[in-house]
């Protein structure tokens, strides 16, 4: 079974977390029977290590990992990797598909051209 973990930087304020647990309520309602967790870098919870455990307790073989970061900063260019690299030794039955950052997608630039235009 396939899941699907939305990893954003995170925030003090729990009001940030809005966005992206507004994504993660679209893919349940696209999807009903992917499980869908947030996870968060630092700053709040949970943290990723913590969010793959939940998803592989409801049977995930494969987790879908988007970043949700709109650049190529320090933390998806440097951080990431190594937190992947992790989750990859400490399961090793597990495939981790690494999405690219949302930022990246050339659906989300379309969208945010078209919202600017609006």
């Amino acid at each position: 079974m396939i899941g699907v973990i939305l990893f954003a930087h995170g925030s003090r304020d729990p009001l940030w977390r809005g966005p992206i647990e507004s994504v993660a309520t679209q893919v349940r309602a696209l999807s009903p029977a992917t499980p869908v967790a947030c996870a968060y870098l630092e700053l709040c919870e949970p943290d990723l290590p913590t969010s793959v455990d939940a998803l592989l307790t409801q049977g995930v073989t494969q987790i879908n990992l988007l970043p949700v970061f709109f650049g190529m900063g320090k933390h998806a260019r440097e951080d990431w990797p190594a937190m992947l690299a992790d989750l990859r030794q400490r399961h090793p039955h597990v495939v981790f598909k690494a999405l690219p950052t949302a930022g990246e997608s050339p659906a989300i630039t379309r969208l945010l051209a078209e919202l600017a235009l609006s």
